[in-house]
Order: C-alpha cells, then sequence, then structure tokens
C-alpha cells in the first residue's frame, strides 16, 4: 500500500469523524426533536460512511473493506427512511416544533 492510499484513507476517517462530532454538538445545540434528528441523520450518513470508505480505502479488497463497503450502502439506504419515519412519528405523537419553526408541512398536509 503506497502513502496516497494511506493519507486518503486517514484523511476520510478524520472528515468521517469532524462529520459525527458536529452531530453530537447539533443534538446538544438544536432546540427540537426534529431539527435533532436531522442534525444525526446528517452525520450518521456523511461522517460514519466516510470513516467506513477510509476504512476501505485502508484495507482493500478483503473480508473488513468487503464488510465496510456493505455497511455504507446499508446506511446510505436505511438512513433516511428511518429519520423519516421517525419524524413523522413525532409528528403525530404531539411532539411540539420549536417557536422559531417557519413551516409545518405535516400540519398544512392534515397528517
Amino acid at each position: 500500500m503506497n502513502d496516497i492510499q494511506h493519507i486518503a484513507g486517514y484523511a476520510l476517517i478524520v472528515i468521517g469523524m469532524g462529520f459525527d462530532v458536529l452531530g453530537c454538538v447539533g443534538i446538544l445545540r438544536f432546540p427540537d426533536a426534529y431539527n435533532r434528528l436531522h442534525a444525526t441523520t446528517k452525520c450518521i450518513t456523511l461522517g460514519t460512511c466516510a470513516i467506513l470508505l477510509g476504512t476501505f480505502i485502508l484495507k482493500g479488497f478483503c473480508v473488513t473493506g468487503a464488510k465496510a463497503i456493505i455497511c455504507a450502502i446499508f446506511i446510505l439506504a436505511i438512513s433516511p427512511v428511518v429519520a423519516h419515519a421517525l419524524a413523522r412519528s413525532a409528528h403525530k405523537s404531539g411532539v411540539k416544533l420549536c417557536e422559531k419553526s417557519a413551516i409545518d408541512k405535516y400540519k398544512e398536509d392534515g397528517n
């Protein structure tokens, strides 16, 4: 493995860790459940997939690399669906939006 692969792999892992840390900050700083859900979905999708892609670059085409790619594909496919389901169920159970929220599409649609 050459130096460019090491640099690219570790750079993706560091970038992914940065996204995950910013997602954790978003959980603490955002005012309501919907904004927090947005922050966690973005950090999972971008951060964790970047870490897994960096792992694949470092490990190559082996069992570990294949598992990393399979996990990244699974996360990319499932994370938006889960976030939507959680937001919709929170809205249906009466979780209020922040006062500063500009629009409530679920309420407008009558759901």
